[in-house]
């Protein structure tokens, strides 16, 4: 497909500040893309505007938390009125809560995991919808593996992204015939600032420690970003990164074998270089 396909093209894109948002933001840019950028650090998104009006897009910041269904409504009227279209939309923004679910102090972050990473999804589709009909567009949700196989001490992310998942499987069907397609990205382990950001138990961000989970041969924001834009392009209806297909086969012949190759193969490494 040719690079310029979101050439003129209005994009929103959630949990634009950092990581994979981003680097999707400055390859729209590049294509010479019109941007809304939309997380909660003003600062941050206004740099990144001028990053990208500096590629040869175009761009809005636009502070938004996902969790406030009145935010998302704003995001979506802000982009409309600024841009006068909408053409694709990217809900990328999520976070996680990391340690076992009963020893949670109580379920309120639990709670804003949900409105992030799904009710934040979902506001931003509901209050877009009308706009994308009109210009035959695009939804791409990004989720995880964690939306179609579990891992250990983080049941509120898990939860949130299997929720992701039957919506954009749902809501893929009652568009049928609209001209508006869901992509459902569910990317492996990528280099971000994530780790940095997740939360323990008590609501405490882990820090700069917490790239301590990445290693090297893990996949760049950037390449995950090209892998995105090339399935939004192509209207995919899915892409699974890492071992996820291998993973959903397996979850079905050796359920039991699979939690233990999570548990004793990929969480221990990772909890042994972050303590």
């Amino acid at each position: 497909m040719a690079l310029d396909t979101f050439r003129d093209k209005v994009v929103i894109v959630t949990g634009a500040s950092s990581g994979i948002g981003r680097a999707l933001a400055l390859q729209l840019a590049r294509e010479g893309a019109s941007i809304a950028l939309a997380a909660r650090n003003a600062e941050r998104l206004q740099a990144l505007a001028e990053d990208c009006c500096d590629l040869g897009g175009k761009a809005e910041a636009v502070p938004t938390d996902v969790a406030d269904e009145s935010a998302c409504r704003e995001l979506v009227q802000r982009t409309k009125d600024t841009f006068g279209r909408i053409d694709m939309l990217v809900n990328n923004a999520g976070m996680s809560v990391v340690g076992k679910f009963d020893e949670l102090p109580d379920l309120r972050l639990f709670h804003y995991v949900m409105d992030v990473n799904f009710f934040g999804a979902l506001s931003c589709c509901y209050f877009a919808l009308p706009h994308l009909r009109e210009t035959a567009g695009r939804i791409v949700n990004v989720s995880s593996l964690g939306g179609l196989l579990t891992i250990p001490y983080n049941t509120s992310y898990c939860a949130s992204k299997f929720a992701l998942q039957g919506f954009s499987d749902s809501l893929r069907m009652d568009l049928h015939g609209s001209g508006v397609n869901v992509t459902v990205i569910s990317p492996y382990w990528v280099v971000t600032e994530f780790h940095e950001h997740y939360l323990d138990k008590n609501g405490k961000p882990k820090g700069p420690s917490g790239r301590a989970v990445y290693t090297e041969k893990m996949m760049t924001a950037e390449r995950c970003a090209q892998i995105i834009l090339r399935a939004a392009r192509l209207r995919k209806r899915e892409v699974l990164m890492g071992p996820g297909r291998l993973g959903m086969v397996l979850r079905w012949i050796a359920p039991s074998l699979v939690d233990k190759v999570t548990i004793d193969a990929v969480m221990r490494p990772i909890a042994k270089r972050i303590t």
